[in-house]
C-alpha cells in the first residue's frame, strides 16, 4: 500500500451517472479496494465535453474553472474516470495556469464572474488527473500488482485509449500521446496480455456520431474489426463516451460495416477490479450491450 491514504476531489462526469452507470459502479468498487478515498463533486458542472468553445471559450473556461476552483477548496487533486472529462478540464487548467502569467486580466474576468455565482476563484494551485494517471503515477503498479487475487491469465486485452486522455492536453506527463504504454502496463501488472492495433490512440468516432452516423460508426467498425483480428479478447477503454460508441452501438455498427463483431469492451476499473477479486455483479458487467460474459468464462468467473 501507498505510505499515505491517497485522497481525491472526485469528477465522475455525466455519462458515468446516466448511460455507463456501470464506470461510476465500478470506479467506487475499485478505488474502496484499494483504500483510495474520494470526495465526490456534488456541485461539479458539466465539462461540456469540448462543444462550449465552439460558442464561447470563456464560457468552457469559466465552467471548469469553477470545477477546479471546487478541488481547490479542499486542497486535493480533481480525479477524472472520463478521458473527455480529462482533456477538457485538463487543458483548461493548463491554459488558465499559463494565463496566470501571461494574461493575468483574462482570469481575473472569469474570477469575476466566478464571483458573480458564489463560486471560489481559481487559484492554479492543484492538478487534474486521470484515473489511469492516479493508478500508475500516484498508487503504483506494483502495488497494483500485489493486490491482485485473480490473475487475468490468458486473456488478451485491446487498449482503445482514444484521443482526449492522449491528446486532450498540450502536455502529457505521464505517457507518449503516439505511442503509449500505460494500459497495457495495467494489463501486464493484472496478469492479462496487451493486444496491439493500429486504431487504439485514434478516435472512436463519437464526436460525429450526432451529425455524420454512418461515417461514425465505420470508426468504430474498423477499430473493433483490427482488435479482433490481433486477437483481442476485450477492448479496455478508460473514456465512457467511446464506450457508447464502442458497446452500446456495436450491433448498430455492425449493420453499417456488414460484419458481426460481438467483441465485449470494458471500462478500465472493471477490468482492474476483476483482478482484485470483486464480482461481476459489483462492477455492474451485466449493463452492456455486448455481453462480457465471454471474458468472464475465460477467465473461469
Amino acid at each position: 500500500m501507498p505510505t499515505q491514504i491517497l485522497k481525491y476531489a472526485y469528477f465522475p462526469g455525466c455519462v458515468a451517472q446516466g448511460a455507463c452507470r456501470e464506470l461510476y459502479q465500478s470506479t467506487q468498487a475499485l478505488t474502496q479496494a484499494l483504500g483510495i478515498e474520494l470526495i465526490e463533486l456534488k456541485k461539479a458542472a458539466c465539462c461540456g465535453s469540448g462543444t462550449f468553445k465552439e460558442d464561447s471559450q470563456l464560457l468552457e473556461d469559466t465552467v471548469n474553472a469553477r470545477n477546479i476552483a471546487l478541488a481547490e477548496e479542499l486542497n486535493l487533486p480533481l480525479l477524472t474516470h472520463c478521458s473527455t472529462c480529462q482533456g477538457v478540464i485538463g487543458h483548461v487548467d493548463e491554459r488558465l495556469k499559463e494565463s496566470q502569467q501571461t494574461q493575468p486580466v483574462y482570469v481575473d474576468e472569469i474570477n469575476s464572474l466566478l464571483k458573480q455565482q458564489s463560486c471560489s476563484p481559481y487559484q492554479g494551485s492543484t492538478e487534474v488527473k486521470h484515473l489511469l494517471w492516479a493508478l500508475i503515477a500516484d498508487y503504483g503498479l506494483e502495488e497494483i500488482q500485489n493486490r491482485v487475487t485473480h490473475k487475468l491469465s490468458g486473456l488478451k486485452c485491446a487498449a482503445f485509449y482514444g484521443c482526449y486522455l492522449l491528446r486532450g492536453q498540450i502536455n502529457l506527463a505521464y505517457d507518449d500521446p503516439y505511442q503509449p504504454e500505460s494500459m497495457e502496463n495495467v494489463f501486464r501488472a493484472v496478469g492479462a496480455t496487451p493486444i496491439y492495433y493500429r486504431g487504439r490512440t485514434q478516435c472512436c468516432g463519437w464526436p460525429l456520431s450526432s451529425y455524420a452516423t454512418n461515417q461514425a460508426f465505420k470508426m468504430a467498425g474498423t477499430h473493433v474489426s483490427e482488435a479482433i483480428d490481433k486477437g483481442a479478447d476485450c477492448l479496455v477503454t478508460p473514456c465512457p463516451l467511446c464506450h457508447l460508441n464502442l458497446d452500446s452501438r456495436q450491433p448498430e455498427v455492425e449493420g453499417v460495416i456488414g460484419r458481426k463483431l460481438g467483441l465485449p469492451v470494458l471500462h478500465l476499473p472493471q477490468l482492474i477490479a476483476l483482478a482484485l477479486g470483486i464480482s461481476p455483479t459489483e462492477l455492474g458487467l451485466e449493463r452492456h450491450v455486448v455481453s462480457t460474459r465471454p471474458v468472464l468464462e475465460k477467465l473461469g468467473l
